[in-house]
């Protein structure tokens, strides 16, 4: 087989690959990810993988030891998967081999900037590629011949899809150097392995992933079939079965011996690692799945596979899904899935492990004539502009709208400057106002707290100024308070789709729509352009007396511009971009696997109270 230049060599024994005897090899360590493509971890990831597979090649690693933001992940060498702990997400990992002058083994990282600014690296063979055009001063680079439609151009740096024409700019930069591995292959390693023979550490990652490892052994150790019983009765010869390290072969592998009786032929071949013949028996007839079976978490070869050996399974054994387990001990319930499913196969029961379910965000298709006006709401559409931000008359008139006078100052603190009451605000000498004295103090007339005017008037140039004061004590909102939310639209109409838990009623659903722009004097960065990432969003509430008053409410704090603001992305932690703002809404149509779906009886209550403290009640509604 011709290999590219700097393309991967892999040779697996017993899922782990081994370079050559005496050649020297970079390793670059990798996962699959859910389109098919061979992700690599850091440099950093892959020594620490390194030193933990000279230790024991068949432990476990802990990845969060290296990066943070791994911690919920670990692989396992001996069935070289990657497991998230807190979801049970498991994907295939491999062991990768590359030149010694190639991209990971110089340090070199090439990568393209993705829509939220931030760099994402390229998979190792096409960064291998890149740089071995750039090495040799190419002044551009085809990189259709690896499955993408992209053109690489070094003189500007940048990449261009074929079809769109979308460029995107790339860098080059130099990180760590990838292990370096040179030496002889190993002894062939017996399936399954032994326990790990190195001190295991004491931390409660660790804990809950030797406690895996056991019943990991005990399950290996089940693979080693007993004696078959042939078609005549008579016990058939013994047959080892070594699991691929996918768990997902289609056939079944077992050291020179004779088959169980049976029609099909199997074929020999010859192990290249060690030598060994084996038997290559075909796989059984894949019966028809049953119903909720064909939601495995696998690819779908490895699906057909798993089906294919159930045909194995004794008449009236049922298949036990493991899913859904819920609890409130120590180990997570999706780590308690996969044990439970362990020893279970242990114990020859089968399992059905099931692929975590997707949520459902939207509706089914539905014609624009399906979509009515919302009963008891007038129009199905609102736009917001700066114009609507409503300026407030000067700070000191705004302040004494809502104070009433003090006749005895008491002895205490004002929680905005945390000087005495008694003495003057700390805000003495910073601001100066006509009319206001430094050591004026009155009280908010409808909660009762007592503050400097001074301070008051400090706190209300450093906000909205829109003619509204919140209490800083008790949140009370005095006024009409408006947002910073940038201008847009807000859609809403009735649909013919019922929402779960409420079974009887239709659904209104909510679309904003906000574009990109420039930040305002309001807004955190005057001036600087903001993103508008997710749009439009869609939000749904069931179409029922509550509902629809929810609805108006949305629409006054939409007014008001409360909806969304401008600051950092708690989910990405970009800046500069469109969030919500306190107020929740429900972007899942059909399940609640995020918390922000339904069925969900007291979001309704909550959205409402999250309404008010916003100053958004049903006094503030237009008859």
């Amino acid at each position: 087989m011709m290999l590219r230049p700097g393309s991967a060599m892999m040779i697996h024994v017993n899922g782990l690959g081994y370079a050559p005897q005496n050649l020297a090899r970079v390793v670059v360590w990798e996962w699959l990810n859910e389109h098919g493509r061979w992700r690599p971890y850091s440099a950093a990831v892959c020594h620490h993988i390194e030193n933990v597979l000279k230790g024991d090649s068949r432990g476990t690693v802990v990845l969060g030891q290296v990066e943070p933001h791994l911690a919920p992940y670990i692989i396992d060498l001996q069935s070289m998967h990657q497991f998230r702990q807190d979801t049970g997400t498991m994907r295939p990992a491999q062991r990768n081999f590359y030149e010694p002058s190639s991209a990971p083994g110089k340090g070199v990282v090439w990568e393209w900037e993705n829509d939220s600014g931030s760099w994402t690296p390229y998979d190792m063979e096409i960064c291998v590629t890149i740089q071995n055009a750039y090495e040799k001063q190419h002044p551009w680079l085809d990189l259709t011949s690896l499955g993408f439609c992209y053109l690489i151009d070094f003189n500007s740096m940048t990449q261009t899809n074929r079809q769109s024409q979308r460029k995107r700019r790339l860098r080059r930069r130099m990180d760590l150097a990838y292990p370096l591995t040179t030496g002889s292959i190993p002894k062939s390693q017996s399936w399954p392995v032994g326990t790990s023979s190195g001190q295991p550490c004491s931390c409660q990652q660790c804990i809950l992933v030797n406690s895996t490892r056991a019943a990991s052994n005990a399950i290996l150790a089940s693979q080693r079939r007993k004696v078959y019983t042939g078609a005549n009765g008579a016990p058939g010869t013994f047959t080892l079965v070594r699991q691929s390290n996918t768990f997902a072969g289609t056939t079944l592998w077992s050291p020179t011996s004779s088959i169980s009786s049976g029609s099909a032929k199997p074929e020999q071949v010859q192990s290249p690692a060690t030598g060994t013949t084996y038997h290559r028996v075909p796989a059984l007839p894949a019966p028809t799945p049953a119903s909720g079976q064909n939601n495995l978490n696998r690819p779908g070869p490895q699906r057909s596979a798993l089906v294919s050996t159930r045909g194995s399974i004794p008449p009236g054994v049922p298949a036990l899904p493991v899913k859904n387990l819920t609890g409130s001990g120590p180990v997570h319930p999706a780590l308690a899935a996969g044990m439970t499913g362990i020893l279970m196969c242990a114990a020859g029961l089968p399992v059905c492990l099931t692929r975590a379910p997707k949520p459902i965000l939207h509706p089914p298709p539905i014609n624009k004539s399906d979509m009515k006006p919302v009963p008891g709401v007038n129009g199905t559409c609102r736009k917001t502009k700066k114009k609507h931000l409503k300026k407030g008359k000067n700070p000191e008139d705004v302040v004494k709208r809502y104070m009433e006078k003090v006749k005895m100052v008491p002895d205490e603190d004002c929680t905005i400057c945390m000087e005495r009451l008694t003495t003057s605000s700390g805000y003495e000498g910073v601001l100066s106002h006509k009319g206001i004295k430094s050591d004026l103090v009155g009280k908010l007339s409808k909660c009762g707290h007592i503050y400097h005017l001074l301070c008051l008037v400090a706190m209300y140039n450093n906000g909205n100024k829109d003619g509204s004061l919140q209490c800083p004590t008790c949140k009370a909102i005095y006024g009409e308070k408006t947002g910073t939310q940038p201008p847009g639209k807000m859609e809403f109409h009735v649909i013919p789709h019922c929402l779960p838990g409420y079974p009887e009623f239709k659904t209104i659903r909510i679309v904003y729509d906000i574009p990109a722009g420039i930040q305002g004097t309001e807004h955190p960065n005057p001036g600087k352009k903001f993103s508008a990432r997710g749009f439009p969003r869609h939000c749904y509430l069931p179409d029922l007396e509550k509902g629809r008053k929810v609805l108006k409410l949305l629409i006054v704090a939409w007014d008001r511009r409360l909806i969304f603001t401008i600051g950092t992305s708690n989910t990405t932690g970009e800046s500069d971009t469109v969030v919500w703002n306190e107020i929740h809404h429900k972007t899942e149509f059909g399940s609640n696997l995020t918390g922000h779906g339904y069925p969900d009886p007291k979001y309704l209550s909550n959205v409402l109270a999250e309404l008010s403290a916003q100053g958004v009640t049903e006094e503030g509604l237009k008859d």
